[in-house]
């Protein structure tokens, strides 16, 4: 539908506008046009919650039931607690959403399902919220495992508000949007700008309701081009100790992806930082990326959402990044995008052959002990081929990526895919019932079982 795009390099800002705002209306977005940003919104209150740890108020480390109302005996695994930086860096254990279990919806269409669920969330109280959160049951240690979680994020605005008696909207005026002049930036849209907030569609061009009112700090916030740019240009210069502190990794491997606090980051294949965040609702997606390292950042907002929209738009400023500063030859190149380990590796394949990628890979970690492979970037590897259609290279590849992180439900998905596209139903079976004892959530392998034991 409509597509507003930043581009930050080197001091200078450039915008462009795709599209519509309204279906049927010829009018272009605008600087000015208000979007939903979903879980972006997450990354200003993990902001905040680095403003709290600057005044002194807050210790990351610290219990969170210090911070709440009431006993909340069950919000700990085996006398572990959930603490501060559990919340920020996707490793609380909370369920992704609060209630847990929602009543039946009156009809199967998915369209119509969603109004439902705004419907029911739009009357979802913090009393309610707070009631539900005594019933969670945590089934594993908090700061283990990286899973998405709004309740984690809701939960972290409501402890914020406590800690400084304020609200969250008044927060974020108060250390965010007044500061930086975000004047198009609210969690709720004055009357007066909605003529120039945009309508929210599915693919089909569907329009779909807007945010929930209990999304809060997870998710609430709207912006415009203009105060995204300003938001994401902060972010870039990192002169702020909040934003240094929101940028350092609390979680995860650096080669692959890691968490600071809500931004997602890693290093990139050229050495470089990679710091990103992305978000999506019901008819809105967007996405934003920095490298502090080359004065360079993107920001994408839509107002349409489906499956593919944030990938779609993290290719649009993967693509920007890469042609400002590789060439024509590099870009073109089979192993371009890929870090060293891994181009090293496809230079061995290729040489002797995929169906030697196992003892290949050993034979490199051996000889070189600094080498390391990251799971994410041989899954990506894996489904490049077989996006050219070299299903039995991807199949080497996946089986590798079995081999060297055995105990990732992800990689046994990925095999059993493969292995179901090229007909083997025993074989993905077999990889698919791994994935799902290594990870029960895991909801993709269980679709397929179900699929093909039927």
């Amino acid at each position: 539908m409509g597509l507003s795009i930043g581009v930050i390099s080197k001091g200078k800002t450039y915008q462009y506008h795709f599209g519509t705002t309204h279906k049927g209306l010829t009018g272009k977005p605008n600087d000015q046009t208000i979007y939903e940003i979903g879980s972006i919104t997450k990354t200003f209150t993990s902001l905040l919650l680095a403003q709290a740890v600057e005044e002194k108020k807050v210790n990351l480390n610290a219990d969170i039931r210090k911070y709440l109302k009431g006993n909340y005996d069950n919000l700990q695994y085996q006398g572990k607690p959930i603490r501060l930086i559990h919340l920020a860096n996707l490793t609380s254990g909370l369920p992704n959403n609060l209630p847990e279990k929602l009543p039946a919806f009156k009809t199967k269409d998915l369209d119509s399902q969603l109004f439902e669920f705004k419907k029911i969330h739009d009357t979802y109280t913090r009393e309610m919220f707070l009631a539900d959160l005594h019933q969670v049951k945590l089934t594993t240690e908090p700061g283990l495992k990286g899973v998405h979680s709004n309740t984690a994020a809701e939960l972290m605005g409501f402890l914020l508000e406590n800690i400084y008696g304020e609200s969250y909207p008044a927060l974020l005026k108060k250390y965010i949007t007044g500061p930086l002049q975000m004047s198009g930036t609210f969690v709720s849209i004055p009357v007066s700008l909605q003529p120039i907030t945009a309508i929210g569609y599915n693919d089909k061009g569907v329009v779909m309701p807007d945010v929930p009112e209990d999304a809060g700090s997870a998710g609430a916030i709207k912006s415009s081009l203009a105060d995204m740019i300003k938001y994401m240009t902060y972010q870039l210069k990192e002169k702020d100790s909040k934003v240094r502190l929101s940028h350092q990794t609390t979680w995860g491997d650096e080669q692959s992806n890691a968490v600071g606090l809500n931004w997602w980051t890693k290093t990139n294949f050229d050495g470089k930082r990679k710091i990103w965040t992305s978000g999506g609702t019901f008819g809105f997606a967007s996405y934003g990326v920095l490298y502090p390292e080359r004065d360079f950042a993107f920001i994408a907002l839509s107002n349409e959402s489906d499956n593919g929209t944030q990938d779609a738009l993290d290719q649009i400023g993967k693509a920007i990044y890469n042609e400002l500063y590789f060439g024509a030859t590099e870009r073109s190149s089979e192993g371009f995008g890929y870090s060293a380990a891994l181009n090293a590796l496809l230079i061995k394949l290729n040489q002797n052959g995929f169906e030697q990628a196992i003892p290949v890979a050993k034979e490199l970690l051996k000889s070189d002990p600094k080498l390391k492979y990251s799971e994410g970037e041989i899954n990506s590897f894996g489904y490049r081929l077989l996006g050219k259609g070299q299903r039995d290279k991807a199949l080497e590849i996946f089986k590798l990526n079995v081999e060297l992180f055995p105990k990732s439900s992800n990689t046994y998905d990925s095999l059993a895919e493969t292995y179901e596209s090229t007909g083997n139903k025993a074989l993905a079976i077999k990889y698919y019932t791994i994935a799902i004892e290594l990870d029960p959530s895991n909801t993709n392998s269980a679709e397929h079982l179900k699929k093909l034991k039927n």
